[in-house]
């Protein structure tokens, strides 16, 4: 009976190592298959975000080379539109772009010599204190730079748009501005914010000093508010453009040396 039992217990033993081993070789099977497929679906979702991430950056840049784009075309047409409207030769051309015309609310600055200077003409026809009785160059800048103090967007002297270049000069009691001369009543405009410019000419100590003079003297101070200023569009380079040549150094000494020459020899 022992030797029966061994021995039976021998087959069963054997019978379930090899079922055992089966068993570890199918679950294996299953790992391997399952990690395939869980490694195939991470790739899949990951290539995904990729072309989605991408597809948006294309979609960004698209957009962003649209704008520019449109810009592009748009500030081609406002070049041609120039060119078209004030065809301009190789003479004119470095003269600038143009200002254009614009208006507003502002105010009218208007200087103008005293009229009784006359009075105190002597016999001679000159008097010694004449200079207190007529405008000059810093009383017409003192306006100017209040002006533009309290906010001026655009300025006018006379008829003549102030540009980045303009210069205001007086010879006697008259202006010269842009080669043009104007005799007073001198007439300065800006658009802007009527109330905050009012404050800046109130406030200027150099428009304070002529305002006494207009007391004293009688000069001309008068500021009217106009709730609309019109200024044309105006060449925003009234010069053209020179530019500066270089000297030729070599013919220069060449010269000098012919004339030294000359002279030793008529010595």
């Amino acid at each position: 009976m022992a030797k029966h039992t061994g021995k039976h217990t021998a087959k069963r033993s054997k019978a379930a190592g090899v079922a055992a081993f089966l068993v570890l070789m199918f679950s294996g099977f299953l790992l391997a298959t399952n990690l395939r497929v869980n490694r195939s679906v991470v790739v899949t979702n990951d290539t995904a975000e990729l072309v989605e991430q991408r597809v948006k950056k294309v979609n960004s840049l698209q957009t962003e080379v649209d704008a520019l784009s449109s810009r592009v075309n748009d500030l081609s047409k406002t070049l041609n539109s120039q060119d078209d409207a004030d065809p301009q030769d190789s003479e004119s051309a470095g003269n600038g772009t143009m200002l254009p015309a614009v208006e507003g609310p502002g105010l009218v600055v208007t200087l103008d010599d005293s009229p009784l200077w006359e009075n105190l003409v002597d016999s001679s026809g000159s008097t010694s204190n004449i200079n207190d009785y007529v405008v000059h160059q810093q009383d017409v800048e003192a306006v100017v730079n209040a002006l533009w103090a309290g906010g001026a967007e655009s300025m006018m002297i006379m008829d003549q748009r102030v540009l980045f270049n303009s210069a205001v000069r007086c010879s006697g009691n008259v202006l010269l501005l842009q080669g043009k001369k104007y005799s007073p009543p001198f007439t300065i405009s800006a658009i802007g914010p009527v109330e905050t410019m009012k404050k800046a000419l109130d406030n200027s100590q150099e428009v304070t000093i002529y305002r006494q003079y207009v007391s004293a003297f009688g000069l001309g101070w008068q500021v009217d508010e106009k709730e609309k200023l019109h200024f044309d569009a105006t060449d925003a380079l009234q010069q053209p453009l020179q530019y500066a040549q270089a000297i030729n150094n070599e013919t220069d000494g060449s010269q000098q040396t012919d004339e030294t020459q000359e002279s030793q020899e008529g010595k």
